[in-house]
């Protein structure tokens, strides 16, 4: 597992460079193949390279999601060179998520039956999974189950509840002028997007966990001229759709303070939600199993970032998360993974899919095979 996972992060792949993410696909696809005995589908969507793997001929009812882009931009690896040492691996993208990758194909390769199973590794989730979406719905669908390889939350835990996202665009247009000799010919866009950033900010609601942030602000263009065109970006994160949907009619709701002034905005409602009730039976599953296999005691976290779990939980998929690498630093200098959880998480995942192929709920009990059909009809 550590040569595999050093493998995949020695191949660079930020979610920009598709090129780079098409060689880091074929770097994934050999992995794969070595492991599992058979090629994966190769399937570009707006130059943008996904895997699939997909076993058996009849529909597919457990699915591991993972991705195999990252956020660090090419020479990555200069300053943060892949290493193994006192029981840490580092290096760019180990944590997010490539040693998740690694975890997946080796843990599919373990189970017995295959039967049922689909693996999909898309190369864009870091920026929204633009081009995924759809590719992510349609592995999902009809599915018992889907098990996201992200990163495990602190000390381990599996991410049961996940924010919801949505991106906004606010642009206002106003009117140029001279800054010195007649101002009062133009309409200030600057003064406009300042307005608009304190009656965005005052849609958040802390109490229910929404955060509705500002973040990067642009107004005009040179230093003696009125500016004519200002725009925001927004992003929100929330714990529930009705505070997503409340939130989008207040953005939408925007309507301009200074007289001719224009308020326009873009974007919208990105990933829903992964709300507990999604991921409840499948982490009393992962809580019994962990036990049978002295994994110790799982605990379970919410947290604030989103993941593609969320596409599958908003589908109604039951929905496990964070079931990856254990350790810390995503997208930051400290990026690591603890070498002695690889083994132990690998082990639950497989576990879990082999479990939930033969229809094992979280009360222990195996259906019968006639349940079990019942269940697929």
């Amino acid at each position: 597992m550590l040569d595999d996972i050093e493998t995949l992060v020695r191949c660079e792949s930020p979610s920009s460079d598709h090129e780079a993410v098409s060689r880091s696909a074929e770097v994934v696809a050999e992995v794969g193949r070595r492991l599992l005995g058979v090629e994966p589908e190769r399937i570009v969507v707006a130059g943008v390279t996904h895997l699939r793997w997909r076993f058996g001929d009849g529909p597919p009812r457990v699915l591991l999601l993972g991705h195999h882009d990252t956020v660090w931009p090419h020479g990555s690896l200069e300053t943060h060179p892949f290493s193994v040492r006192d029981g840490v691996l580092r290096g760019p993208g180990c944590f997010d998520m490539k040693a998740g990758v690694v975890m997946a194909l080796h843990a599919a390769a373990t189970v017995p039956d295959r039967d049922g199973l689909s693996i999909l590794v898309t190369g864009d989730e870091e920026v929204g999974s633009p081009s995924s979406r759809a590719l992510i719905e349609e592995s999902a669908a009809g599915c018992d189950a889907a098990f996201v390889l992200e990163a495990s939350a602190d000390g381990g835990a599996l991410k049961c509840r996940r924010k919801g996202v949505s991106h906004y665009r606010v642009e206002v247009v106003g009117r140029a002028a001279h800054a010195g000799l007649e101002p009062e010919k133009g309409i200030n866009a600057g003064i406009e997007i300042v307005h608009q950033i304190l009656v965005i900010a005052a849609i958040a609601d802390p109490e229910a966990g929404t955060s509705v942030t500002p973040t990067v602000v642009s107004a005009g263009t040179t230093v003696n001229t009125v500016p004519a065109a200002a725009s925001v970006a927004v992003d929100v994160r929330v714990w529930n759709e009705a505070e997503q949907l409340r939130v989008d009619r207040a953005m939408r709701d925007l309507r301009p303070v200074l007289e001719d002034a224009e308020v326009r905005v873009t974007g919208g409602i990105n990933r829903p939600p992964l709300e507990e009730g999604s991921s409840a039976g499948l982490f009393e599953l992962a809580r019994e199993l962990s036990g049978e296999l002295g994994l110790g005691e799982l605990a379970s976290a919410s947290v604030g970032g989103a993941s593609d779990g969320n596409y599958t939980a908003g589908m109604g998929i039951p929905t496990l998360d964070g079931l990856g690498a254990v350790g810390g630093g995503a997208h930051a200098d400290h990026e690591h993974v603890v070498v002695a959880e690889l083994p132990r998480r690998t082990a639950l995942l497989a576990a879990l899919v082999e479990n939930v192929l033969a229809k094992r709920g979280p009360s222990g009990a195996t259906k019968s095979a006639g349940e079990s059909g019942a269940a697929r009809r």
